[in-house]
């Protein structure tokens, strides 16, 4: 068997120009002129990008081949490492459910089994469980698979994903009828993954890519039963396109966004069949999204602002000259991230190189920054999925915390932890300690520093970092 397989390698390599059974395979060189903006360059591999030409999968072969000879001693010491890391992890592990309608929705892992499981509750969380779709089924005989964008219509009766099974990120959507647990005839086949339910349970939009590129540009509407309509194409070749829904699911957006620029349309979800309208054209070198919530848009917006600032504006003027402030731009606080809730706004930033939240009152305009109790840490919104709530999910973690799921109360200000990602193997996070300091570097700027030691050491000049 050994001598067989040093043949093939030999075989395969000898099909490649200077490739010998000695040395690594060389792609062979062949001159191509690229030209933008008048400038001409040369690019002598970019035959290697044709993917269906024989000469170039025989070379990745070869690629491939030369990397587990010279590799081969590795193999013991790759397998050591594989089971030392797997051996830290919990392999029968589920997400924190979510509630959602009448619903909680969750995921779940089953020992030796690969891919998630999506599960549901009806109304409490010790109903019985309803499995919506098992991704190892899925899996079976395939080399790869990745599901994306699992969500339910709004009346919860159908299920929709779209899966991948070959790695390019195009992605094949799929229905299930969740009264009977059967597919659809629907089937929508090269698209990017990125899709929204309109408030009628028989209408989505999604976005297609580009073949080639897979720049995302085209938005499209689907009903159910029906025929596909392009609804929004981006023909700036420097722009993205993607659509999203409001967490209190009023609105459809389509978000178009370049490296310093940015525009968004919207729609009225309850009116599928409209038409996009922009919410305030692009204009240079301003950046800005958009959140809605009752009678009212948020909007995050760089406008004036480097570190951006918090705006808000009525329903039906979203000019400019109707927008007022509800967050000042501050040079020493960078704005990132707006979550809107019925009677909250939770504004995400970043301020002496830590992350930050902001809660403010919609019904008195009080506000206050959430306390995480660390002094070196990383924390983020997570899964909301309820508009009308007094609770946040965030996701907070640090160099001895391991990742954890916090509900936070947003009235009382405590916080309920929900989960603690396990690590296995006698890990105690009791026994460090974390800490934040500040170094200044040679021309005086301080540099922020991240500690993290076991408890004991003194800062007495004798423990350098």
């Amino acid at each position: 068997m050994k001598l067989f397989s040093w043949f093939v390698i030999g075989m395969l390599m000898s099909t490649i120009p200077g490739c010998s059974d000695r040395g690594a395979p060389i792609a062979k060189k062949k001159p191509h002129e690229l030209t933008i903006h008048g400038d001409t360059r040369i690019d002598n591999y970019y035959w290697l990008c044709e993917r269906d030409n024989p000469k170039v999968l025989n070379y990745l072969k070869a690629e491939n081949a030369y990397r587990e000879k010279v590799m081969a001693h590795t193999k013991p010491f790759e397998e050591k490492l594989f089971q030392e890391m797997k051996s830290r992890i919990k392999e029968d592990d589920s997400s924190v459910p979510a509630r959602e309608g009448e619903y909680w929705y969750y995921t779940r892992y089953e020992e030796g089994r690969e891919y998630p499981i999506y599960c549901r509750k009806h109304g409490f969380l010790d109903a019985p469980e309803e499995i919506l779709l098992d991704v190892n089924k899925l899996a079976e005989g395939h080399d790869f698979c990745q599901v994306r964008g699992f969500k339910t219509s709004p009346d919860h009766s159908i299920a929709s994903y779209a899966v991948d099974y070959v790695g390019r990120r195009k992605y094949t959507l799929h229905f299930i009828d969740l009264q009977n647990g059967q597919h659809l005839p629907d089937e929508i086949t090269e698209m990017t993954g990125n899709f929204v339910w309109a408030n009628d349970n028989k209408t989505v939009f999604y976005t297609k890519q580009h073949p080639e590129t897979l720049r995302w540009g085209k938005i499209v509407r689907h009903t159910l039963g029906g025929d596909d309509e392009l609804v929004y194409f981006e023909e700036d070749k420097t722009f993205d396109a993607s659509i999203g829904k409001t967490l209190d699911d009023a609105y459809l957006v389509i978000f178009s966004g370049s490296t310093l620029q940015t525009e968004c349309r919207i729609l009225n979800a309850d009116f599928p069949e409209g038409e996009f309208v922009p919410f305030l054209k692009r204009e240079p070198k301003h950046e800005y999204s958009i959140e809605h919530g009752g009678d009212r848009w948020f909007i995050l917006t760089n406008d004036g602002a480097k570190n951006f600032k918090l705006m808000q504006t009525p329903d039906d003027n979203t000019g400019k000259e109707h927008w007022t402030t509800v967050v000042e731009h501050s040079a020493d606080a960078l704005l990132e991230d707006v979550t809107v809730f019925k009677n909250w706004v939770i504004v995400e930033g970043t301020e002496k190189a830590l992350p930050f939240m902001c809660v403010i009152n919609r019904r008195n305009n009080s506000r206050y920054d959430i306390d995480f109790g660390e002094s070196a840490f990383a924390a983020f919104v997570g899964e909301n999925r309820e508009y009308d709530t007094d609770i946040l999910r965030y996701a907070f973690e640090s160099m001895k915390t391991p990742n954890s799921v916090f509900d936070f109360d947003l009235k009382t200000r405590k916080k309920e932890l929900k989960k603690q990602q396990p690590v296995l193997g006698g890990f105690d996070p009791e026994h460090y300690e974390t800490e934040r300091v500040w170094a200044a570097a040679r021309d005086g700027v301080k540099v922020p520093m991240s500690l993290l030691y076991k408890k004991g050491p003194q800062h007495n000049g004798e423990n350098p970092v």
